[in-house]
């Protein structure tokens, strides 16, 4: 009997088990149902956005009550107050001193060194200096900086054209930097391709919007270095050689300028969406 008794004793928990699923199942359904309802109701929803994105005439809109429901991540800043990710035009007269204040930038983040008491963010930088050549490059450091050296500032003074793998070698170069925040292209004009419309309105647009796009996409500052035209202007950005299309596609533009050309001094003017 005690033997029959511990065989038995387990038998009536177990019972008493199977009644309480079953009354927990009877909890769980309506869930599954509500559960299985939302999941139909989301993919009915997620097929009308698709048919909708397919029609030629649906034009994507966003009420002001969800944008401000958004959050949004701020760019971080490279430099506080000064520049900020995305690209730029830095643009001044032939022989001003572009290409020695693009080295000065250039090593400044590269080392986290604060520029004109501007706090820095330390990154990787690219300087695509493809007007010199090293011995210049050599000769121009060493007169800045002496012996100071930088193990996150890269060099190269050849490069490809926009449309015939520029895109590529940047991309390559990032891969094997990821914390790459600076690249200098010195100048634009030596990346872009020569055509009937080169200096037209669109294909200034079009080269820039390419480019930001590049730059955007991996999060890093694309510092384009351009000329002035010799005509002045009221406004010093009108300068800008080329059309506005520039300017117009890029987050914002540097220029260097002097009040006279044998001045010790130059102005340094800003414009960009994220400069306030």
């Amino acid at each position: 009997m005690d033997g029959h008794k511990k065989m038995t004793a387990p038998e009536s928990p177990v019972g008493a088990g199977a009644e309480q699923s079953q009354s927990l199942d009877t909890t769980i359904i309506p869930d599954n149902a509500q559960e299985c309802k939302m999941q139909d109701e989301t993919f009915s929803q997620m097929q009308l956005d698709i048919l909708q994105m397919l029609d030629p005439s649906f034009l994507a809109t966003i009420s002001m009550q969800e944008l401000y429901e958004r959050i949004f991540q701020r760019k971080p800043p490279i430099i506080d107050g000064l520049l900020y990710t995305g690209t730029y035009l830095f643009v001044g007269a032939p022989k001003l001193g572009k290409s020695f204040f693009m080295a000065q930038l250039a090593y400044h983040v590269s080392t986290g060194t604060p520029l004109w008491e501007y706090p820095v963010r330390r990154g990787t930088v690219l300087y695509l200096a493809l007007e010199d050549d090293y011995r210049r490059l050599q000769e121009r450091l060493y007169r800045m900086f002496g012996t100071a050296e930088s193990d996150r500032l890269y060099f190269s003074i050849r490069a490809n054209q926009i449309s015939k793998g520029l895109e590529e070698q940047l991309a390559g170069f990032i891969g094997h930097h990821p914390d790459t925040s600076l690249i200098i292209i010195d100048t634009l004009q030596k990346i872009r391709e020569m055509s009937s419309d080169a200096y037209s309105y669109a294909s200034d647009y079009e080269v820039i919007t390419k480019l930001k796009g590049f730059a955007d996409k991996n999060h890093i500052c694309l510092m384009l270095v351009h000329h002035t035209r010799k005509q002045q202007s009221d406004d010093k950005f009108d300068m800008i050689s080329g059309t506005n299309g520039l300017l117009g596609a890029a987050d914002g533009a540097f220029l260097l300028h002097k009040e006279k050309r044998t001045s010790a001094s130059a102005i340094l003017e800003i414009s960009g969406r994220d400069q306030q």
